[in-house]
């Protein structure tokens, strides 16, 4: 029997730096957990004893949520650390925040930042694990392991697919997450947007570059469209919203022109009418309700993995488990 690849890192900070063995560690692992969530008592005790402090500098519904749910149904102790009550407000730094919940003896930070490398900083100033919950427009890793897992399950696979990510690529963090996954998995990707959105660099990347989605659609296994992130955008990058949508919104009619089995896919929170049109985000296509469940499975792996990095941290690893190892 092949030997398990083993988990030696204390955080998760992004998919860049994972291996392929590891993406399918952490894969495996969410695919292990995900029978939990459909138990009459969703809990095992993977991380009884253990303490995780989320960290959300920016607004978030579904990750955060999800998180929570995650540290819970591993028996893990929780607290929350809203930004308005937090000391941040009254000045100090967020490595003076960081050191301070490490010295409260917790496992697992998980930080969401408005600026792109602040977990990766903050990782190497403490002791405890940290993963990323999202930072500026750089990766959102556990999103990012979200999209994987929902088209292995979809479609059994990943390697050869055709993926095409359409809209907002510049300041997408998940779109950047999903590309480094997707290819390292064997995946084709196609970034699809205007021209002022999608950066001629990712094809340094491995992705294509396109600028027109009806020539890709057909082609597609999978699309993933992207919010328009208006809140980001410093300078106006489109015309206006009914020009977006014309040519790369996904309506009805353009969803007739890919294949039957074409799955369609987004990160939320979605602009009804921009992205997609409410029969397509509804309609038999569309996995993103499938995205939010598998999300609880996919955060469960990632702090299970990362605390038991941490615990054996130069000293050994930790392999994947499988439920009954930790049915409780």
């Amino acid at each position: 029997m092949k030997t398990p690849t083993r988990w030696t890192r204390k955080d998760l900070l992004g998919l860049e730096d994972l291996s392929r063995d590891e993406l399918n560690l952490l894969l495996d692992q969410a695919k292990a957990f995900q029978e939990i969530s459909l138990r009459p008592i969703k809990k095992v005790p993977a991380l009884r004893g253990k303490t995780v402090v989320l960290s959300f500098l920016e607004p978030s519904t579904r990750t955060r949520a999800s998180f929570e749910l995650a540290a819970k149904r591993l028996s893990a102790d929780l607290l929350q650390i809203q930004p308005a009550s937090s000391s941040l407000v009254k000045g100090e730094t967020i490595l003076d925040t960081a050191r301070n919940i490490e010295a409260m003896k917790v496992d697992v930070l998980v930080l969401r930042h408005r600026d792109s490398g602040v977990p990766a900083m903050v990782a190497r100033a403490i002791a405890s694990s940290v993963v990323n919950a999202g930072d500026g427009s750089h990766e959102h890793p556990t999103q990012g392991l979200v999209d994987l897992f929902t088209i292995r399950e979809e479609k059994g696979r990943i390697e050869g697919l055709k993926v095409v990510i359409v809209g907002d690529i510049l300041h997408s963090r998940v779109a950047r997450s999903d590309l480094w996954g997707l290819t390292k998995l064997g995946a084709q990707v196609t970034l699809c947007g205007p021209p002022t959105l999608v950066p001629s660099t990712f094809e340094s990347l491995g992705a294509k570059i396109s600028y027109t989605l009806d020539a890709e659609i057909s082609q597609a296994d999978v699309v993933i469209a992207l919010r328009l992130q208006m809140e980001r955008q410093k300078e106006r990058y489109i015309p206006s919203l009914r020009e977006f949508t014309r040519h790369y919104g996904i309506d009805r009619q353009r969803l007739q022109r890919g294949k039957p089995d074409l799955i369609v896919m987004h990160p939320g929170p979605v602009n009804r009418g921009v992205e997609l049109s409410p029969e397509v985000a509804d309609g038999p296509q569309s996995v993103i309700l499938k995205q939010v469940t598998n999300g609880i499975a996919v955060r469960m792996a990632a702090l299970y993995l990362v605390s038991a990095g941490r615990a054996s941290h130069g000293a050994g690893s930790a392999a994947p488990i499988v439920p009954s190892e930790v049915a409780g």
